[in-house]
């Protein structure tokens, strides 16, 4: 499929086309039979999108059922094409182009049918909402997430991230536990999507590089998960403020064959649930008045200071 130029598309024609309209804001997991939106539930079944591409649109079962998320900047869709993931659509302003060409090129190289969108500045704000800078916009099949098992099997360090809301947090642990050799990060069900365009924009595409599935139910993930990690041989420790915490530097943690360490999100910390179940609790030692760190900080001294030796 050639590059498709809106320039001279209307606004109308613009938002009836699926392919284009998955880039509108918070839609970075899409799935089609339910998206949001009048006209791509219109397009659905009729000729209206169809009528609007540069030919017809095939709404694939895979994607129906998976979904699709946005990846942002030529750097992380590399990293996600690096990981065999499938990209779906590109969109991008027209002054874009050629520095994301090698973008472009690998993705029609591998499949001439992904359209490649160019627009006017005004096309691009008024799809997304905003003025991305970081060049193209590329939505891609979400990937299946592995099992548990599969994800740790021969893994020595892990993280699990309880209920982290902030997607630029998530994103820096991503990248710290990519750069600080963990082996894994397991996401509970009410933790954010690291697939989120922020996230995997801020890990630099490490959500890619580094295996990650979810793990435990909606209602009290380490009533079931933190059982499943003992069976699976893991120590479990929580980093939190306790009375019975110990210091990180304790010799006996970095001595464990094999660790989970456990973050929470901003504010409220681990689940008091959470730090009853884990094996122990486990400070970074601050100096007066200073009682804790951001979570994606914690997380890179956690990550290197108790790394498998």
């Amino acid at each position: 499929m050639p590059i498709i130029d809106l320039e001279n598309w209307d606004a109308a024609r613009v938002a009836a086309d699926p392919r284009i309209a998955v880039f509108a804001p918070n839609a970075d997991d899409i799935r089609l039979r339910d998206h949001a939106g009048e006209a791509l539930a219109d397009a659905r079944g009729s000729q209206t999108a169809a009528s609007c591409a540069a030919e017809p649109i095939a709404l694939d079962p895979e994607i129906a059922e998976r979904g699709l998320f946005v990846a942002e900047s030529s750097k992380v869709a590399h990293r996600a094409l690096d990981a065999g993931v499938r990209p779906w659509s590109l969109f991008m302003e027209r002054k874009w182009l050629d520095k994301s060409r090698d973008l472009v090129d690998r993705v029609l190289a591998a499949d001439a049918s992904v359209p490649v969108f160019i627009a006017t500045r005004e096309q691009f704000r008024r799809v997304t909402g905003y003025q991305v800078t970081r060049g193209a916009l590329v939505a891609m099949v979400r990937p299946p997430l592995p099992g548990l098992a599969e994800v740790v099997r021969g893994a020595r360090r892990i993280a699990v991230l309880e209920d982290i809301n902030n997607y630029t947090n998530i994103g820096a642990i991503f990248r710290s536990a990519a750069a600080l050799n963990i082996d894994a990060v397991l996401v509970t069900p009410s933790c954010h999507d690291p697939l989120f365009r922020r996230a995997a924009r801020v890990s630099m595409g490490t959500v890619f590089q580094v295996p990650w599935t979810r793990i435990g139910s909606v209602r009290n993930w380490a009533e079931e998960g933190v059982p499943l990690l003992h069976e699976l041989g893991f120590k479990t420790v929580a980093l939190a403020l306790s009375d019975d915490s110990v210091s990180i530097d304790d010799p006996r943690l970095v001595a464990e064959e094999r660790l989970a360490l456990v973050l929470g999100a901003e504010g409220d910390g681990l689940a008091a649930e959470t730090i009853a179940r884990c094996d122990c609790t486990v400070r970074i030692p601050m100096r007066a008045g200073v009682d804790s760190l951001n979570v994606a900080a914690a997380s890179a001294v956690a990550f290197w200071e108790l790394r498998a030796r």
